[in-house]
């Protein structure tokens, strides 16, 4: 920061540099270099007054964070499945409060303050000085893209509307353990467009049969109206069963370009996020492991539903050669549904109601324990 001596010296040589010629102007930039120690560069732009200073000095706050917090928020993570700083930031207050109730985790009033104060960006310094974050492998090589709506409709009653709770994409995650072949288990995913509220149920192939019974078994559980359908062109999807079904329950019913992965974007990021995440990539292929799978989902969407927050991408602006992505401020899909206009009062207050009888410490631990019974069918060498 500039001392007072060198603003009042630096004030003097403005006067004269500003009344001075290009000669002079040169002379008094040597003496102003060879007094202050400045680049010469950064000494020109003092002098032709491109930078402001503050008149005042200015106090910051100084956090010092230590090891015992950065295994605070271990445990915090662990009970949010390891979501990204920004997603988590929202609900650190919530988890942290969940565990102490919980008898997980104790620690003293002024500990509690100081870690549920952490800003993302320092939750990242911490874990990466201390190694806490674990190495997550084999996770999906699917990346969310750029959401293009040129669908091919199939029968539309509506315009399909992204500003609506109830416009879903879907889209099915096979558990085929690398060897395809046989049957196995699928899981049929769904994500609301607007809410980003997740709904997922095992079926034991991809027949339209089994498919068509899991898009029924989630339109009964979901908290809300179904408006619109949105899948790939695969077969499970477009075939008369569910066009005439979409037809009969009056639901508008798109589907994306073969081969254009990018038309299901939402989709596809959540094959990742959740699906692969929590089930990862082992072979499921007999009954009993698609019923601890449905087991799973029914835990599964109260937690990342009503827990995990998420971020929505507003906007891209492009600077150069690059692309700056400007998010949303992360929040749970049920806190986005309980601020959209377009649902009744009555599902909302449903949602709250629910909301209160749920405990995040219970739920993880029950999601753990159907985890541990969750167990892949080894592949024969």
């Amino acid at each position: 920061m500039i001392t007072k001596a060198e603003r009042k010296y630096l004030s003097q040589l403005k006067i004269r540099y500003k009344k001075a010629n290009k000669p002079q102007r040169i002379i008094i930039l040597d003496e102003f270099t060879k007094t202050a120690g400045y680049d010469r560069s950064h000494a020109g732009k003092l002098l032709r007054s491109r930078y402001q200073y503050a008149s005042k000095i200015i106090h910051r706050i100084h956090r010092i964070y230590t090891k015992e917090d950065a295994e605070t928020l271990k445990q915090v993570c662990e009970l949010l499945g390891w979501i990204c700083s920004k997603r988590m930031r929202p609900s650190l207050t919530l988890a942290v409060d969940e565990l102490i109730k919980a008898d997980k985790l104790s620690i003293s009033k002024e500990d509690r303050a100081r870690v549920i104060g952490i800003s993302p960006a320092t939750m990242d310094r911490l874990f990466k000085r201390y190694k806490t974050r674990p190495k997550i492998k084999g996770r999906s090589y699917t990346k969310p893209g750029t959401l293009l709506k040129n669908q091919i409709p199939i029968r539309t009653f509506s315009e399909w509307d992204e500003n609506k709770v109830g416009f879903f994409e879907i889209d099915l995650v096979g558990h085929d353990g690398s060897l395809v072949k046989g049957d196995f288990a699928w899981t049929l995913n769904f994500v609301d467009v607007k809410s980003a509220w997740t709904e997922q149920a095992a079926v034991f192939n991809k027949a339209q049969v089994h498919v068509f019974a899991g898009i029924q078994r989630i339109r009964a559980r979901l908290p809300f109206p179904l408006l619109g359908l949105d899948s790939d062109s695969g077969a499970e999807f477009i075939n008369d069963q569910l066009y005439r079904y979409c037809i009969q329950e009056r639901i508008t019913f798109t589907r994306g370009r073969p081969g254009k992965k990018n038309d299901n974007p939402y989709i596809e990021q959540k094959n990742d996020s959740i699906v692969r995440n929590w089930v990862g990539y082992g072979r499921f292929n007999t009954q009993p492991q698609v019923d601890i799978l449905n087991e799973l989902y029914q835990l599964l969407r109260l937690y990342t539903n009503f827990f995990l927050p998420v971020m929505k991408l507003k906007k891209k602006i492009r600077i150069g050669s690059k692309i700056r992505k400007v998010h949303d401020k992360a929040t749970t899909p049920y806190r986005r549904i309980l601020r959209a206009r377009d649902v009744s009062k009555e599902v909302k207050d449903k949602l709250r109601n629910q909301y209160k009888s749920l405990s995040l410490v219970d739920l993880k631990e029950k999601i753990d324990a159907v985890l541990e019974r969750l167990k892949p069918t080894p592949l024969k060498g």
